[in-house]
């Protein structure tokens, strides 16, 4: 192991990652999602694509042997491992504008926007560079209607997804803060880099 992270809930953590290292993001208590984002370190204007991503696996249900994209087609992450098998490519990750519009909520809240923003903010990466986040264990249904319902993360303790960097990579990676999301209990998770 070259490196490990243990967020606690409600946080986040930036790094590095090297072309053909290993990231693995576990869930060490079970029903707790994970936002992952991406950007190429010899160019962070190029980012993890979730529009890419689904066009070119032809499925919003992304597992092993699944390439993740950048918006300028290139492949990013490819899944080695996933002992989960579901996970959202489909929702921006949480925000204070999510907690205002969402859960009609004014007061402060933490989110994983600002745990992104906060950490990305070292590698020049501006809160308007965040895309769409790749939701590790996030439990997005969609229903016949087209409505989306967010249902419990089916992971259990010590689930985990193992992705392989198909280039150099800034990684962003929070332990979600939306209630919804974590079936309403926060909780770790560990991030480990091989």
């Amino acid at each position: 192991m070259i490196a490990s992270y243990d967020l606690e809930p409600q946080t986040g953590a930036a790094f590095t990652l090297g072309g053909g290292q290993l990231l693995k993001i576990i869930d060490p208590l079970g029903e707790q999602v994970s936002d992952l984002t991406a950007f190429a370190r010899e160019d962070t204007r190029e980012w993890l694509s979730s529009g890419r991503t689904i066009d070119y696996a032809n499925t919003i249900y992304l597992t092993a042997g699944h390439l993740l994209y950048s918006n300028r087609s290139r492949p990013m992450f490819t899944i080695v491992e996933d002992t989960v098998g579901r996970h959202d490519f489909l929702l921006t990750p949480c925000s204070p504008d999510t907690f205002r519009l969402l859960y009609d909520l004014d007061a402060y809240h933490p989110s994983c926007f600002e745990n992104l923003s906060k950490h990305l903010a070292e590698f020049g990466i501006t809160p308007d560079m965040i895309p769409t986040t790749f939701n590790a264990f996030m439990n997005v249904v969609v229903l016949p209607t087209g409505e989306l319902r967010i249902d419990p993360p089916p992971s259990r303790p010590g689930d985990y997804i193992l992705l392989r960097a198909e280039m150099d990579l800034v990684v962003g990676v929070t332990a979600c803060s939306a209630e919804k999301s974590n079936n309403y209990s926060f909780k770790p998770i560990r991030v480990e880099v091989y």
